[in-house]
C-alpha cells in the first residue's frame, strides 16, 4: 500500500534581510529627510522664540526639544522601515538633522543661557600661583594639621552686565577646626577674591567640606552662586625623639 502524497508546500517569499541601498534612490530620500529635519528645527525655534517672553524660562526645553524628537524618532522610523530602502533613508536623514543642525544650535543656545546667568551661578576655586594669578581649578586640597593654604576664587555663571550688583561672599567649614577667611567679602561677578583655608593643629585626620556662597539682590530676588571644596587633613609630622644624654660624674661601681 503506497502512502498518500504529501500536500504541496506553499511557496514563501524570499524576505530580504539586508536591503540594498542604491545611491540613486537612497540619496534623494536621505536629503529629503535631512531637509525636513532642518526645516522643523528652525520652525520650532521661530515659534518658540515668539511664544517665550522671558529670557530664561523655557529656553532650555526649546533648545533640546527638536534633537530629542528627531534623534530617537528618526531611529525608530528607520528601524520600522528597514526593508524599505527609501523610507529607511528618510529616517537616517532625520537622524542626521538631529545632530546637525539641531543639536549644534541647541548647544549654542544653552551656552548663551549660561553666559547670561540663566543656568545659575557657581563659584570657581583655583590654585594661587607664585605670581599671584589664578591657576587651574581645584575641587580638593590637602593640608597638614596646623597649616593653611591660600586659594583664589571668583563668581561664575553671571556677568557684570546681567548682574551688576555686588555679591557678598561667605565661606564655612563643615567641622570645628577647619577655618576659612574670605578677602575681600564683597566682589562683583568675575572678580577674584582670596580664600585662606586653615586646619587647626588639633583637627582630626579626615576629609572635610568647605562651602562657599555669594549672594546679591536683583529685581527683588536673591541671586546666589555656590561652590564647595574638599579639605583632606593629614597628620603633622613629628620630629624624631632625641636620645637622652648619659648623666655626667657617675662614680664607677666598686667590687
Amino acid at each position: 500500500m503506497t502512502p498518500p502524497p504529501e500536500p504541496p508546500v506553499s511557496p514563501t517569499p524570499d524576505l530580504q534581510e539586508f536591503p540594498t541601498f542604491r545611491l540613486g534612490s537612497f540619496l534623494p530620500a536621505f536629503l529629503l529627510g535631512w531637509g525636513a529635519g532642518v526645516a522643523l528645527t528652525f520652525a520650532v525655534r521661530g515659534v518658540g522664540g515668539a511664544l517665550l517672553t522671558g529670557p530664561c524660562e523655557g529656553r532650555t526645553v526649546l533648545a533640546l526639544l527638536v534633537p530629542l524628537l528627531l534623534g530617537p524618532g528618526g531611529l525608530a522610523f528607520t528601524a520600522a522601515n528597514w526593508r524599505r530602502p527609501r523610507r529607511a533613508a528618510l529616517g537616517l536623514g532625520l537622524v542626521l538633522a538631529s545632530l546637525l543642525p539641531a543639536l549644534y544650535v541647541g548647544a549654542q543656545d544653552i551656552g548663551g543661557l549660561r553666559r547670561t546667568g540663566c543656568a545659575g551661578g557657581y563659584v570657581v576655586v583655583s590654585r594661587l600661583e607664585g605670581n599671584g594669578q589664578a591657576g587651574g581649578s581645584v575641587s580638593s586640597v590637602s593640608l597638614v594639621a596646623g597649616t593653611s593654604q591660600e586659594l583664589t576664587a571668583r563668581v561664575g555663571g553671571y556677568t557684570q552686565q546681567t548682574h551688576p550688583g555686588v555679591f557678598t561672599v561667605r565661606a564655612q567649614g563643615s567641622a570645628p577646626g577647619i577655618n576659612v577667611t574670605v578677602t575681600p567679602e564683597r566682589v562683583r561677578a568675575g572678580e577674584p577674591f582670596r580664600l585662606t583655608v586653615s586646619a587647626a593643629a588639633s583637627a582630626p585626620v579626615n576629609t572635610y567640606t568647605v562651602g562657599v556662597s555669594a549672594r546679591t539682590a536683583q529685581g527683588g530676588k536673591t541671586v546666589e552662586a555656590t561652590g564647595t571644596i574638599e579639605v583632606n587633613v593629614r597628620p603633622a609630622v613629628r620630629p624624631p625623639a632625641q636620645p637622652e644624654p648619659a648623666p655626667q660624674g657617675t662614680p664607677p661601681a666598686t667590687p
